[in-house]
């Protein structure tokens, strides 16, 4: 067994800096790379990927990135762990094969974690009497079933471990909780047993630090943000972690950012829910037992984290198509813009009732005004600001009238209030409305499956 290994963050979201894994595994030395592409939004969005060509439904940038650091973390004995398989796990990996294939990589073994998508086991799944109730509403997932575009169960670390004591390499999942991908290779390594609640607790706090990527290391900090050096280069966070469940966070050297007492912590808090109960398919971590320790050169110790037993649940996170929508933005200029832009609203919102126009929801926002802060926007003085932006959306089952809103926009330029600007791009289309639907599911209802490619 290892004294220590170290687990570098590499994404925080689909969509984060490109950049950011190739430096993990170049401008230091890590055991573990792990990177984070999934929320429930983009489930939805591969899942109509995949609907639309059956070799998509994963992150698509990992090939490319797969490309550019194989040989590195080859040379390195790095293994990478990922949820970019999103909704096609097994596309993923056959992506990954032929990226390592035109970069000489001549072994190679990429483990898959599937049977989190039970999108086509739902009728199944009800008749065993699991209905996949809403976890905020109590009502049966047959009444939008029809409508589903994606169910997905929240696998653990445990399946990844799995796939490790196989021998892969790379580990490419679906949706797998956030924090197991950091967890993983601290069971594998360490020997963790599947009752050793509180260093799986460990592994999980450690797990949610990492998983936001730079938001740990001095990104989006709300404390003294200004005194966050080097944010162009920010590094990504780093997690030392010893049999014992004590973890140590950092970063790379001469990278930007920073990693203190108040940039983790305030991480921790991140998206917590009861911070008595963070409820992961592992354990249940306890969030009021951690303790951190400063010490200092952007290093934080992380230690004495208890837990509890795992509930017999895992969380579905399903997807539902939910009428339309469409967004329409206009720009008024000084003087009075915001009483323009509040006329403008109101003009508009009367055609919209004079053409009998079917809406479920209609929200207008004033950037530069309520935008952010909503209702507890403070009142500004109109002679002090150059200009306000109305944004205007609706949603609504009938296309149709989602349709003709957005032919109601540009009008506005010549026959509402003056000095208007900002009307680009076309007339506002719409856009299909996904939905978020959470439900529990019987651990034995589920069962995760370990594949194996070999080059």
């Amino acid at each position: 067994m290892k004294d220590k290994i170290s687990i570098a963050s590499g994404q925080g979201f689909w969509g984060d800096l490109i950049d950011a894994p190739y430096n993990q595994v170049t401008k230091g030395e890590i055991d573990y790379l792990v990177m984070d592409y999934l929320a429930e939004v983009t489930m939805s969005i591969l899942q109509k990927q995949k609907n639309k060509n059956p070799k998509f439904g994963y992150a698509r940038d990992i090939p490319a990135l797969m490309k550019r650091i194989l040989p590195i973390c080859k040379e390195k004995n790095i293994k990478v762990i990922t949820n970019g398989g999103g909704v096609n796990p097994i596309a993923c990996a056959e992506a990954i094969m032929d990226s390592a294939k035109e970069v000489g990589i001549e072994k190679l073994k990429i483990g898959i974690v599937v049977g989190d998508d039970i999108n086509d086991r739902i009728d199944e799944i009800i008749e065993s009497g699991c209905e996949l109730n809403n976890m905020e509403t109590g009502d049966s997932i047959k009444i939008i079933k029809e409508k589903l575009l994606s169910a997905n169960v929240y696998f653990g670390a445990f399946p990844i471990v799995d796939a490790l004591k196989q021998g892969a390499d790379i580990v490419i999942t679906g949706r797998t909780t956030d924090t197991g991908l950091t967890l993983a290779p601290m069971i594998y390594e360490f020997g963790w047993k599947i009752d050793d609640y509180n260093l799986l607790s460990a592994g999980t706090v450690a797990g949610h630090i990492l998983e936001c990527g730079a938001q740990s290391t001095g990104g989006n900090f709300l404390g003294d943000w200004q005194s966050i050096e080097n944010m162009a280069e920010i590094g990504y966070p780093i997690a030392e972690a010893h049999p014992n469940g004590e973890v140590i966070i950092s970063k790379h050297e001469n990278t930007g950012g920073k990693i203190s007492f108040e940039t983790i912590a305030e991480q921790l808090v991140y998206e917590i829910g009861n911070p008595k109960s963070y409820i992961t398919p592992d354990c249940i971590a306890d969030f009021t037992t951690i303790k951190l320790e400063d010490l200092g050169n952007n290093k934080v110790k992380v230690f004495d984290v208890k837990g509890e037993k795992d509930t017999p649940t895992y969380k579905v996170s399903c997807s539902y198509s939910s009428g339309y929508s469409a967004v329409g933005t206009l720009a008024y200029s000084w003087p009075q813009a915001l009483t323009k832009a509040k006329a403008a609203d109101k003009i508009l919102r009367k055609r919209l009732e004079n053409l009998n126009l079917k809406f479920d929801e209609i929200k207008t926002e004033f950037v530069g005004y309520n935008a952010t802060q909503g209702p507890l926007s403070t009142e500004i003085d109109e002679d002090k600001i150059n200009e306000i932006m109305l944004r205007i959306g609706v949603r609504s089952n009938d296309y149709a009238s989602v349709e003709r809103f957005g032919k109601e926009i540009a009008p506005l330029i010549l026959t509402g209030p003056p000095s208007v600007t900002g009307f680009a791009g076309g007339r506002p289309k719409p856009s299909e409305v996904v939905a978020y639907w959470p439900a529990l599911i019987p651990k034995n209802l589920v069962k995760p499956e370990i594949k194996i490619y070999e080059l």
